[in-house]
């Protein structure tokens, strides 16, 4: 099992920490003496997952904030609550996600929803925090995506998917695009001289409610959850761990990918090459601007011109 060490003096910002995954590393980054700024959509189920890591971590520091990542106006919101208050950020964990809703849904901002949320939404967000990630003396940037990046693709003359929308194939667009946009980012903090660290993670076979709250998006009647499947899973301990160590680990690479080590669903971490989707020339730096494009959110001016100075 990875042991976080000691990141007593840092601050972490985890989003979609109320569950799942990002609930898991919170918890053990607050065993490590962190303090970690909790950012979820609604903060009741934050507030009751910071209790219940509280009664296991006594010492936990944490804070809950609201973020929406479906609504931009609310990443701005969060974002500028963050600079205007100074409070410090040494990393900014990119957790939260949604996974396959049945029917396509949209944003508050009328984008697809899995596009939205899981990519546009952490890309504004990622861009709008970096001046205060630069102030940092080990800044780091961690990225949750998925296995299913591996046969995503990314379809630049219809990524909101108003043609035919095909859950599964829209959702590994959006995790494809999680890996871009840190593959982009880690060569920007290269060439400009940045010091900031972009590391990539994917939990495998994780039971989570990712794979049940998102199919019932939409839904007039809840469906339960379902498992018929013969691959084998893990739990959140395991299924954090290649997150945690891309969080924390002084052996993550810049720009590395990370996940379970047996046929890439369970098991202790390692790293993992990228997957032939990830490698076209220039799609990483195609997709920023886009990215860019639709959030009206880029890299930080005044740092890249002091960079590049």
């Amino acid at each position: 099992m990875y042991v976080v060490p000691d990141q007593a003096g840092r601050t972490f910002i985890v989003t979609g920490s109320n569950s799942g995954t990002g609930k898991e590393a919170t918890k053990r980054l607050a065993a490590a003496g962190a303090h970690v700024i909790m950012a979820v959509r609604t903060p009741s189920k934050g507030e009751a997952a910071r209790d219940e890591i509280i009664a296991a971590v006594p010492d936990a520091r944490l804070t809950v904030k609201r973020l929406d990542l479906a609504d931009l106006a609310s990443v701005r919101a969060f974002a500028a609550d963050i600079i205007d208050s100074g409070t410090p950020i040494d990393v900014l964990v990119n957790n939260a996600g949604v996974m396959a809703p049945p029917k396509r849904l949209t944003t508050a901002d009328g984008f697809e929803l899995q596009f939205g949320s899981n990519f546009l939404g952490p890309f504004a967000l990622t861009n709008l925090l970096l001046p205060r990630l630069l102030e940092s003396s080990a800044p780091r940037v961690a990225t949750m995506t998925s296995g299913t990046a591996n046969f995503g693709k990314l379809h630049f003359d219809d990524l909101q998917w108003q043609g035919s929308y095909r859950p599964t194939f829209s959702y590994a667009q959006s995790k494809l695009a999680d890996m871009l946009m840190g593959l982009h980012l880690a060569s920007v903090s290269d060439a400009r001289g940045w010091g900031l660290l972009s590391t990539l993670a994917h939990p495998g076979y994780t039971r989570t409610n990712l794979q049940t709250a998102g199919a019932n998006l939409g839904r007039e009647t809840q469906r339960p959850p379902v498992r018929r499947t013969l691959l084998p899973s893990q739990g959140v301990e395991q299924g954090a761990e290649p997150l945690l160590f891309a969080a924390t680990s002084a052996e993550a690479r810049q720009g590395a990918y990370y996940g379970p080590s047996r046929y890439g669903l369970v098991g202790p971490t390692k790293r993992v090459a990228l997957p032939r989707s990830s490698r076209g020339v220039d799609l990483a730096a195609s997709l920023w601007a886009v990215g860019a494009a639709l959030t009206s959110a880029d890299l930080p001016v005044r740092i890249a011109a002091a960079a590049s100075a």
